[in-house]
Order: structure tokens, then C-alpha cells, then sequence
């Protein structure tokens, strides 16, 4: 298995001859797209997923990615304060504008004194990781529960101590909150935004308000003493959330807790993403970015300002984010000190929340959705063949004995039918590189494969009378640290009997009351999660929603804080309906699935004109089996 691309190379592959590439350049695998739009809407609408990206809005605070906007200045934005600048110092490096990079969002309370004017110190009350991969075509969010207690990493006034997670914004400004975050979890970071509440609304009502799927009937005024509590007033069902009214729900967590909290920034982040797309929307963007940069500081490592072309190139992979590529892993098992009320993550389930976050299983939801429908997952388009069917040579170029050997050794146990092939010529490569043979059916797809296990390396096609032996030929760069990429693991939920009940008694009533007010078929949820119940504070309303009739019912459990619904309404292109991860065709209905993960928050299908859908629990509580059956379950009702 020896290529013609090298020559004399010694049995070891490190001293004796040096394995040249083919003067014939190597050429760029020519990449095709959809049919090109029209200008002005394409531009339109990167611009406003630019803006979504720019403020991914977390806990009742806004954070964002980048800033760009035609001639709008990009140091707007830029650090200003002593504090903003020492934080920018200790970013991580940013990556080329093609390689995954992470984001540190950090929204905060400024607080004042009882004068209005003199500034106390502020909290931090949100911390967010976004990571970008452009070669995965992925988006991954991680929110840190503000109480989880970690170590804090100090700053000259205050020690490292253990403590919230949110005091170490108080101790240390954003340098501190960096710090803390990388040595919790070992990820580079290389930007970091922060914000207050003030330019959460603000950018909301610029918007013209987003529509969220509000699971429940929220309240509360302070009226009755005790404790202090944001004041909040929601109905339960599909609605548009003015800056105030959104702020108040994605901060409320005074009857769950931070993880529930967590789920509600996170669902704004989508529903904010769903929304800001179209030219009418891009009429509203100067705006929003007039207020983003009053309000947002935005940092990128190496102290660099940051350029038009990177910003772009983030803009561009949300606009083309495949559907179910948006992922959302989660802490789940995490303790409680009842005294002072922190939280605490076991190193396993810290390690599992950062695999998750940084190698999400882009297959997740295509064999979720098989489990629970018993059927056959299809295969994912471009994905390569199997390791055993591939063989690669691995050759040297960054100057480090032994790394062509290490590389193939860790190759072979990924599967690999791989081998040490000596040095290439050029010994100064910065990036690992990876060729293919254009002729080859399933080389690119190989090739991209196998890049991912680099994490940076680059796909090239090799030239035509390169002469490949082998499957792939891969050249070790000075990126490759004699390690490979974490293989994704996989999430896939083992099939489950659908935990309901069927009940008409509880539901065909309202639903029938419902018929009478409304001008689109109604359809009773006679089958339930059967630890659930109709909710005793709101079971079900009936309302007016973008000129059309609406209906929601609202079931609580199968927890004490975990609710559900079904929403049923005439408006059918709602942007929550956008994007489904997959659509299954089950009895005669085509059913739109959206995964969170390798979870089934959401089943939806159009009938008779209008739209109908099943949301999950926020912590998607409910078994995909368990949510298939409740859709499947929506029965029309007579007119009486």
C-alpha cells in the first residue's frame, strides 16, 4: 500500500527519505448550492440571521456573535473599559473564519443605588457557551445554572474560592467569568459578548416582538409580601412577547429552578432565530444594531478588531444551519445543598455536558425518530463509508518526529486501515491536510469524514495524476497534537411503550366549547401522558393570534413543575412551525418532528386549513413514543 507520492522513505518514515507531494498543484473540490436568489432577499435575510447570531438573547439578557452591518462600524462594539479590554486579553486565539469557535455570552443586572445614579456592583445572570462549526454545520448552546457552585479563578482583589458561578462576574468583571468557564470545562473560548437587561427589550420591541410557545399561565405582582419576585403576567399558548413580557419569562424562575430557567433562554434563542428572517425584517435591522452597540461589548482573542469577512462567514452557516443542526445539551443530574442552595455537577456530568456540547451527534434525531417509529434510519447524505472500507497513509509535515506514526496508530484503532508513509517535503505545514481522489465515489465524503477527526484539517482533492494508492493521504500538521476528535457518542434512546392514557371525559368538553368560538376544526387530545392532568389553573383558552383563531390546552406534569400542551390554530405559518428536524408520515397525517438532540420536543401537522402541534415539557420530559401518541390522539370533535 505504498503511494507513488513519495520516495526513499525508510521502513520508520522519519529520516532516511522524505515523501514529496506532486508538483501538479492540488486542486479545490468545486462546490455546488441551491439555485441563487434574488439579491436584495438573500442579502436581507443574512443580515438578520446575522443580527440573531449577534444577539443570541439568554436569561433575560441578550449576547451575540458578531456585528456587521454594510457601513456600520465594527468598533461600535469593541471593548472600551479597563475591564472589557482585560477580558478581551484573556481570550483563546480566534480561528480562521472556516474552523468552529466559541462564543462566552455573559448578560448581567446593572444595578443602582436608591438614587438611580450611582452604579452598585452588578451580577451576572447569565452564562452562555455558543459554539459555531462551520464544518459540522452545527450550533451547540451550554447555559451554566447561575448557582451551580465551581471553582471560582480570582483576579488580584479577590482569592479563588469555591462559590456560584455567577459571583465570579461580581469578584472579577467578564475576565473572571472566562477564566472560570475555561478551567470548568477545557474549552478554548474566543469571543465573548456582554449585556444588560435594558438592551434585552430594546432589541425585542426593535424586532417587533417574538413569538414564543409559553407553556404555562405565569404570575406574579408582589402584592402578597415575602420575597421580591420580578413581576410577570402570561397566559399559556403560542403568543408574540413584547421586550417586557419576554424579559420577565426567560428570567422567571421563582416556582422551578435554574434548568427550567435555562430551557426558557434556550427556546428564545430559537424562536429569535425562527423569526429575524426576510427583507421586511431587514428594514428594522439598523435599529437593532443601533442599540446593540450602545448596549453590547464584543471581544474576539489576539486583540484584533474583528473583520467583515469571519463576521460573515458565522452569518452565512445560521442562514444555511440544516434543520435539527441546532443543539441544546443540558445538565441533568445535579445536586442541591438545601442550606445554600447550590447547585453541584459530578465530574461525569460535567465531562457529558461538554462532549455533547463541543461533538454533538448530528445523526441524534434521523435514529431517535427511527427508534420511536420503528423504522429504518436513512442514511445521512455525504456521509462517507464505514473506517474498515477506507484506507489511509499518513505522512509527516510538521517537523515532529513520530507524529505520522502516532496519527496512524490512532487511525487504525478508529477502525482505519491505516499506515505510517515518512515525511512529506514540506516539514512547516500549519494545518492537517487531507486528500482525496476526485474520480473516487465516496472519496470526498471519506476525506470530510475523516477531517473532523482532526478537527481543523483541510479537504483537498488531489490532483489527477497524483498517483493515491490509497483512499485518502493525509499530511499531520503543526494543529495535530497526537490526539483525535472525540467520536460523538451516541444518544440514540432505547424504544419505549408510550407512557399514556386514553381520556375523553376531561377533554371533549372544553374542546367542544372551543368548536363554538372558533371557525377551523377542533381536535380533542383524548390521549394524554398518564401521570399528566388538565391544568387546574388554566386547562385550556381560547384566543386571537395574527387575525386568526387559536386554542391551547395546558397539562401539568408528569412532574410537579413540567407542563405541556397542545396548541391548535388557523395561522399555519407561524415561525415556529419553520424547519422541522424531520417529517414522518404515521396513519394517513404528515407529521413535522422537531428534535432537540436526540428529544421529540415538538409534533406538528397540518388539517382541514388549520395547524396543530404537541409541545413538549422544557426539559422535554416526555418520551418520544410518549409524544407520537398524543399527536396521534387529536380527535375531531362534533358541533353542538
Amino acid at each position: 500500500m505504498k503511494t507513488t507520492l513519495k520516495r526513499g522513505v525508510s521502513s520508520n518514515g522519519t529520516a532516511d527519505g522524505v515523501a514529496a507531494l506532486p508538483p501538479t498543484p492540488f486542486t479545490r473540490v468545486a462546490r455546488y448550492g441551491p439555485p441563487r436568489r434574488h439579491p436584495l432577499r438573500l442579502v436581507g435575510r443574512i443580515l438578520l440571521w446575522l443580527a440573531a447570531v449577534l444577539f443570541v438573547v439568554v436569561g433575560g439578557v441578550a449576547g451575540g456573535f458578531f456585528l456587521y452591518y454594510v457601513d456600520y462600524p465594527l468598533a461600535a462594539a469593541a471593548p472600551k473599559t479597563a475591564a472589557e479590554k482585560a477580558a478581551q486579553k484573556a481570550l483563546d486565539e480566534v480561528p480562521p473564519a472556516d474552523h468552529p469557535a466559541t462564543i462566552l455570552v455573559m448578560g448581567y443586572d446593572k444595578r443602582f443605588g436608591s438614587d438611580r445614579t450611582t452604579a452598585r456592583e452588578s451580577r451576572s445572570d447569565t452564562i452562555m457557551l455558543v459554539r459555531a462549526d462551520p464544518g459540522q454545520k452545527t450550533i451547540s448552546m451550554l447555559s451554566f445554572p447561575r448557582d451551580l457552585s465551581v471553582e471560582l479563578a480570582g483576579c488580584k482583589n479577590h482569592p479563588p474560592r469555591v462559590a456560584k458561578i455567577n459571583e465570579a462576574f461580581t469578584d472579577c468583571g467578564p475576565r473572571g467569568t472566562i477564566e472560570t468557564v475555561r478551567k470548568l470545562t477545557g474549552i478554548p473560548i474566543n469571543y465573548y459578548a456582554t449585556v444588560d437587561f435594558r438592551s434585552f427589550i430594546s432589541v425585542v420591541n426593535d424586532v417587533g416582538g417574538i413569538y414564543m410557545d409559553v407553556d404555562r399561565r405565569y404570575f406574579n405582582d408582589n402584592q402578597g409580601g415575602g420575597e421580591s419576585y420580578s413581576a410577570i403576567d402570561l397566559q399559556p399558548g403560542y403568543q408574540r412577547l413584547t421586550g417586557a413580557d419576554a424579559l420577565a419569562y426567560v428570567r422567571y424562575r421563582h416556582t422551578d429552578s435554574d434548568l427550567y430557567r435555562n430551557a426558557r433562554q434556550q427556546e428564545f434563542v430559537k424562536a429569535f432565530k425562527h423569526q429575524v428572517s426576510g427583507v421586511s425584517g431587514a428594514l428594522r435591522l439598523r435599529g437593532v444594531v443601533r442599540t446593540i452597540a450602545e448596549n453590547v461589548t464584543i471581544a474576539g482573542g489576539g486583540s484584533k478588531q474583528l473583520g467583515a469577512e469571519t463576521l460573515l462567514s458565522y452569518a452565512k452557516l445560521l442562514y444555511e444551519l440544516p434543520s435539527g443542526n441546532f443543539f441544546q445539551p443540558r445538565f441533568e443530574a445535579l445536586g442541591e445543598n438545601r442550606v445554600t442552595f447550590q447547585l453541584s455537577a459530578s465530574t461525569e456530568e460535567l465531562q457529558r455536558v461538554v462532549d455533547e456540547f463541543v461533538n454533538p451527534d448530528v445523526e441524534a434525531a434521523a435514529k431517535a425518530s427511527a427508534v420511536a417509529t420503528g423504522a429504518k434510519p436513512k442514511p445521512k447524505t455525504g456521509k462517507g463509508p464505514p473506517p474498515s472500507e477506507v484506507t489511509v497513509e499518513v505522512l509527516n509535515g510538521n517537523g515532529v518526529a513520530g507524529s505520522a506514526d502516532d496519527a496512524a496508530y490512532l487511525l487504525a484503532r478508529r477502525g482505519y486501515v491505516a499506515e505510517n508513509g515518512g515525511n512529506a517535503s514540506d516539514q512547516d505545514i500549519f494545518e492537517t491536510q487531507v486528500y482525496f481522489d476526485p474520480a473516487s465515489t465516496d472519496g470526498e465524503a471519506a476525506a470530510r469524514d475523516m477531517a473532523k477527526l482532526f478537527g481543523d484539517a483541510e479537504v483537498r482533492a488531489a490532483a489527477p495524476d497524483a498517483g493515491l494508492e490509497t483512499t485518502l493521504l493525509v499530511v499531520v500538521g503543526k494543529t495535530f497534537q497526537s490526539t483525535l476528535a472525540p467520536v460523538p457518542k451516541d444518544t440514540t434512546p432505547k424504544y419505549q411503550p408510550p407512557k399514556v392514557t386514553t381520556d375523553a371525559a376531561a377533554v371533549v368538553p372544553l374542546a367542544r366549547q372551543a368548536q363554538r368560538k372558533v371557525d377551523f376544526p377542533v381536535l380533542a387530545p383524548v390521549v394524554r401522558e398518564a401521570s399528566s392532568a388538565l391544568s387546574t389553573v388554566v386547562p385550556m383558552r381560547v384566543y386571537r393570534l395574527h387575525d386568526e383563531d387559536a386554542v391551547r390546552f395546558i397539562f401539568s406534569g408528569p412532574f410537579e413543575t413540567d407542563y405541556w400542551g397542545v396548541q391548535e390554530m388557523g395561522w399555519t405559518d407561524a415561525p415556529i412551525l419553520d424547519g422541522p428536524t424531520l417529517t414522518r408520515r404515521i396513519g394517513g397525517r404528515e407529521y413535522r418532528l422537531y428534535f432537540n438532540g436526540p428529544k421529540l420536543h415538538a409534533v406538528a401537522f397540518e388539517q382541514d386549513g388549520a395547524a396543530y402541534w404537541v409541545t413538549n415539557t422544557l426539559l422535554d420530559a416526555l418520551s418520544n413514543e410518549t409524544m407520537l401518541a398524543i399527536a396521534k390522539g387529536l380527535k375531531p370533535v362534533r358541533r353542538q
